[in-house]
């Protein structure tokens, strides 16, 4: 498979990223392959953290003193950057949370409440994660709705010609993932997009993986929520983005009251503040909202193309060199239908036993089941070894896993 790469220094990229140039406790540099769980962070988003805590902290849309005013405004710039980033059509529409399960969580309570009834149908796959499953399952045991997951192709791919038999009337929400956690796969959004709102559906994206890899634009794709975390796009952990185009947070009921929410409180009942303030109960995640732009700045400086380029190399290299391992299967579709995550087990060797001799080169995986139970079951195995990349990895730490994997089979007595 042949990639053409835009311009794309990984050296001077990584060189941002601190964690990345010091060795470990046992003087070893770190391979970290564990990007789908949290990415690192580049030294802008330290210091950003840093200049907010040390410079002008205060709480957030209290005070019209200096400071209080400075972190609205930088807040502001985040709300905007994020906007700019997906393309919405204000910043009105973009919500800060804790991150991708609380934001999914608020969608399913606040917005399914208004919504479902008895018999009413709720569209997932097979390959989500459990933060887009548990909640409609909560919702749907409190309204009686229903849950259907559309199944996948021999190769990890969505069977998208069984979905007119699981897209009908009954359905009122469809909810995917941008991109699998553990296959990697990346579905048509736009065409699952237009097919939900075909049968009066609403389709929200799960980004938490994707968002970093893939440019979404959710005026040209059509979605009415997309969600995603700060941490996995090399921001803070803490925050999270909920973005709901703006007519569906005005009809959405908040899941958390107090605080900044407020409009007006009356002894028997109270009334909510406009979007996005009517779901920012309580103190948010500030510092951690302010630090999430240099990280948004940072990617769109690189440019998506060229970050989802590199990681396309990298993913190719991995597969070609993985496939090589005696006892070694990859789960997935074909690089052009995934991002880089490359999910895998070693016939004889327990994923945990696996990622414990990894580590033992410095080599940083994910074992489990990775929070995607339903889809391990469909696999037939109860846990498998993720390695899942991100821009500062290499070529040379590709080639490094392999190794590792080469040794852990020698430890182990299978080669």
């Amino acid at each position: 498979m042949n990639i053409t790469l835009p311009e794309f220094d990984v050296e001077a990229f990584r060189k941002q990223f601190p964690i990345l140039h010091q060795p470990d406790s046992h003087g070893r540099q770190v391979i970290y392959l564990d990007n789908g769980a949290s990415a690192q962070k580049p030294q802008v988003v330290i210091d950003k953290v840093v200049e907010a805590y040390t410079k002008y902290y205060a709480n957030a849309y209290r005070g019209v003193y200096e400071f209080g005013q400075r972190i609205d405004d930088e807040l502001e710039l985040t709300r905007e950057a994020v906007r700019s980033l997906i393309n919405a059509e204000r910043k009105e529409e973009i919500v800060f949370t804790p991150g991708t399960t609380a934001s999914l969580n608020m969608i399913a309570q606040g917005y399914g409440r208004t919504v479902l009834k008895p018999g009413d149908e709720i569209l997932l796959t097979l390959m989500e994660h459990h933060a887009n499953i548990v909640p409609w399952q909560i919702i749907a045991e409190q309204t009686g709705a229903v849950i259907r997951y559309l199944p996948l192709t021999e190769d990890g791919r969505l069977d998208l010609e069984q979905l007119s038999d699981y897209l009908t009337e009954k359905t009122k929400f469809v909810s995917v993932t941008g991109m699998s956690n553990v296959l990697g796969t990346i579905p048509n959004i736009q065409l699952l997009a237009s097919a939900a709102h075909a049968v009066g559906a609403i389709f929200i994206v799960d980004a938490a993986q994707s968002m970093l890899h893939e440019a979404i634009d959710v005026l040209e794709t059509g979605v009415d929520f997309i969600v995603f975390s700060g941490h996995k796009f090399y921001g803070p952990t803490g925050v999270g983005v909920l973005y709901g185009r703006y007519q569906h947070l005005e009809q959405m009921s908040p899941l958390l009251g107090g605080g900044h929410m407020i409009d007006r409180v009356f002894e028997d009942h109270s009334t909510w503040a406009d979007p996005p303030a009517k779901f920012e109960a309580g103190t948010i995640p500030i510092v951690q909202a302010i630090a999430l732009r240099p990280a948004i700045e940072l990617v769109r400086e690189i440019g998506l193309e060229a970050i989802r380029a590199h990681e396309q190399s990298l993913l190719v290299h991995a597969m070609d060199a993985l496939r090589e391992i005696p006892g070694l299967k990859i789960y997935g579709p074909a690089p052009e239908h995934k991002g880089a995550i490359v999910s895998f087990t070693l016939e004889g060797a327990h994923p945990q036993d696996l990622a414990f001799l990894l580590n033992r080169h410095g080599v940083c995986v994910r074992h489990g089941h990775h929070c995607t139970m339903l889809l391990h079951d469909h696999l037939g195995i109860s846990a498998s070894v993720r390695a899942s990349f991100a821009a500062y990895n290499t070529h040379e730490e590709v080639d490094k896993l392999a190794e590792a994997i080469q040794a852990a089979r020698k430890r182990l007595r299978l080669a």
